[in-house]
């Protein structure tokens, strides 16, 4: 995971530098603040929405993956710093017939929901 995260980050970062680079190479100091509505294209509404939206879908879902590894970290040093603590003590599973067996603990229950809650 920490591998491919790092690649991700190295592929998105260069994407949106040369975004950037070859804007500014096109437009110069002209370039407007939001490209969607910069060039009077305002019309029609619902596509300038669409593209919003799927804007802010693409950054809350890039904002939980790359927080997997904040996430991990954090358990790992709890685990390690307090070993025999309830809160590091995995649950016994569920048996449902269609559900993959997973680890779950309080520490990781209470540390991912909180996060979830406040975004």
């Amino acid at each position: 995971m920490k591998k491919t995260s790092t690649i991700a980050v190295f592929i998105i970062a260069s994407f949106y530098l040369c975004c950037g680079a070859f804007g500014y190479a096109a437009f110069g100091d002209l370039t407007p603040g939001n490209l969607l509505t910069g060039f009077g294209f305002y019309e029609p509404y619902w596509l300038v929405d669409f593209g919003n939206a799927c804007i802010v879908l693409h950054f809350v879902g890039g904002c939980q993956i790359y927080s997997q590894t904040l996430f991990a970290l954090v358990e790992r040093w709890y685990t390690e710093k307090y070993p025999d603590s309830i809160l590091t003590r995995d649950i016994p599973n569920l048996k449902v017939s269609l559900w993959p067996d997973f680890r779950l603990n309080l520490l990781r229950l209470c540390f991912r929901t909180k996060d979830l809650a406040n975004s």
